[in-house]
């Protein structure tokens, strides 16, 4: 018999899209997780997982002298998140960015290749990834409201284990501040005790930044002199001392602890030590490989980064909105500042890390490390966040399960040491990739699974009236995949079960806008004056987005009201630069789409 023909590139890609979309949008395609997963395969969990019994079994080799497991009633969890990163640091390939702290904890991680934020922008991002739900759940799409008032009263990551019995603390910005999380960062509902935010915070934005004129300003690019800045510090450098001191507390204590510290870098302004600009000599500094606006780009998808032009190094280019491009010299000092802004991260990390191995936690306490969203850095002309494209939703992610990704340290084994960015050459490798789409709406189950509590459901639909479930299944089962098994080569011809379990990973982000064209509020509109939401799922093939009518009143989507599409063969174009959504080989996906979500 004769083999049948197999499928070119665009045609299998352009069937994949609408097999996917006829699974279901956001909620529909997630399979229904187990309500409690026993990892009985790791060594240092066994017993009961339904009852929230841990019994710490005896690891091969342990002794006197051998590895030390972790104690009878489970793991810490140290739950750090940047802000604004998007992932270039050496363990994602990075060869320019020197981050050798961070490598070290990826070299004793799992890591996460195609981690997605669900919109890229702060406060719903971190709303979202905090209670398991989606923005069109937490109907946060700004910064001017608070779910539990606005949508439902959800439980969140930190919250469900303060309920479980640990000490849950908060550092710096996890929740974003104001109206969003309360004005008290979810207090007392998440956290044991009242949240700390260093007090060199309110300099943030402040006239700090010394220009070429000697005088003191608000500037986007803004190296300084720790010594001469208000307070003599930095946000991110009283973080890492406050997390020092609660995490000497909890071992002195013995609690059992989920410590969340939100460092600020690098978050505009790009304000950090000077000398980080030693590593990155301004002759190294390329341009974005594509620093033009794509001609195919619909208007709606551009993002004029507003936020950028209000700051008085980059008003005083006197550069044109919406497109006008800012000089290349001037993007060669954006993207310097931005990398010697991440090596400074990367050090408070370091930090933060050794003091976890300095009070001998580092054997029982789960590391987790991610951001709550991107930044582009010229790609298609534009900056910031505030886009569906990958470099504004893409997020590093990685865990480090002691036991599970790394072997249990021996006494007296430094797990963290701190490596210094000036002097060491990184020659981390690390522990495990996974290449799996994930999103950050799965941390809350992740974490409860890998802390051995009982998993939460899977939200029904609607879901505002339940306080307790997540819309993101656990990532757990990715951390041993086989990197080997990504081909999803289904047959395309037959009618499509939207239960069917042969699913290919997805992850779906969303933006609003205002309008058609790019405004002075497209980055951040308030809620009653979002007009459009753009709709976008990411695969390991290709991006599609359709931006749709929406209605602020009662949060629904006009699907009949197509404004835009984008369609993006990542394969033979990585840098979402050619958008063949008009194609004659696609138009009768749009039309399936949407017969498939009017139902």
């Amino acid at each position: 018999m004769p083999a049948q023909r197999r499928p070119h590139t665009a045609e299998r890609s352009g069937r994949r899209v609408l097999s996917l979309l006829l699974r279901g949008w956001a909620d529909r395609e997630m399979r229904a997780a187990p309500s409690c997963r026993c990892p009985a395969s790791w060594p240092w969990l066994l017993g009961i997982c339904c009852a929230g019994i841990l019994l710490a079994s005896g690891a091969a080799g342990a002794g006197p002298r051998g590895p030390v497991p972790p104690p009878r009633d489970g793991m810490n969890v140290l739950f750090i998140v940047a802000d604004d990163l998007r992932p270039t640091l050496g363990c994602y390939g990075d060869s320019l960015v020197k981050s050798p702290n961070i490598d070290q904890l990826a070299s004793r991680s799992i890591v996460f290749q195609n981690a997605y934020a669900q919109q890229a922008v702060c406060a719903p991002s971190r709303v979202s990834f905090l209670t398991g739900r989606r923005p069109d759940t937490t109907r946060l799409y700004d910064f001017h409201s608070y779910w539990r008032v606005h949508a439902g009263n959800y439980s969140t990551i930190p919250q469900y284990f303060k309920e479980n019995g640990y000490t849950t603390m908060s550092i710096g910005k996890v929740f974003h501040p104001g109206i969003s999380s309360n004005h008290s960062d979810d207090y007392p509902y998440s956290w044991s005790m009242p949240p700390f935010h260093p007090s060199a915070e309110k300099y943030e934005n402040s006239k700090t930044c010394k220009g070429k004129d000697g005088e003191l300003h608000a500037n986007l690019v803004c190296p300084v002199d720790v010594a001469e800045v208000p307070l003599g510090t930095l946000p991110d450098m009283q973080s890492t001392e406050e997390a020092k001191r609660l995490l000497n507390i909890m071992k002195t204590k013995n609690r059992k602890f989920f410590l969340a510290v939100g460092y600020h870098k690098p978050h505009i302004p790009l304000r950090y030590p000077k000398e980080f600009l030693k590593l990155y000599p301004l002759e190294n500094i390329t341009l974005a490989p594509d620093p033009r606006v794509p001609e195919e780009l619909p208007a709606v998808a551009y993002n004029p980064w507003t936020d950028i032009r209000q700051r008085e190094d980059v008003q005083a280019l006197n550069i044109s909105f919406p497109y006008g491009p800012i000089p290349e010299e001037f993007q060669r000092q954006i993207r310097q500042s931005y990398f010697a802004a991440v090596s400074y991260l990367d050090t408070q990390v370091g930090l933060l890390l050794n003091a976890l191995d300095d009070a001998g936690l580092s054997n029982n306490t789960i590391v987790m490390f991610t951001a709550d969203h991107g930044w582009s850095l010229g790609e298609h002309g534009e900056w910031a966040k505030y886009s569906n494209f990958d470099v504004a939703t893409r997020v590093p992610l990685m865990f480090y399960v002691p036991g599970k990704t790394s072997s249990f340290a021996h006494p007296g084994e430094r797990v963290f040491p701190y490596l210094d960015p000036f002097t060491h050459v990184s020659d981390s490798v690390v522990a495990g990739k996974a290449k799996k789409m994930v999103e950050l709406v799965s941390l809350f189950s992740t974490l409860a699974e890998l802390a051995g509590l009982w998993v939460p459901p899977v939200c029904p639909e609607p879901s505002f009236h339940v306080a307790l479930c997540t819309q993101g299944p656990s990532i757990v089962q990715h951390f041993n995949s086989n990197e080997e098994e990504d081909d999803y080569d289904t047959d395309y011809d037959h009618d499509y079960d939207i239960e069917d379990d042969h699913e290919e990973p997805i992850a779906f982000s969303q933006y609003p806008r205002p309008a058609d064209t790019p405004q002075w509020d497209s980055d951040k509109p308030e809620l009653k004056d979002i007009k459009i939401m753009g709709y976008s799922m990411r695969t390991v093939d290709y991006r599609y987005t359709v931006w749709v009518g929406f209605n602020p009143s009662n949060f629904s989507a006009n699907l009949q009201d197509v404004h835009a599409g984008e369609l993006y063969m990542v394969g033979s174009d990585p840098n979402e630069d050619h958008n063949i959504y008009n194609s004659s080989l696609h138009g009768n996906l749009v039309k399936k789409f949407l017969r498939f979500l009017r139902r």
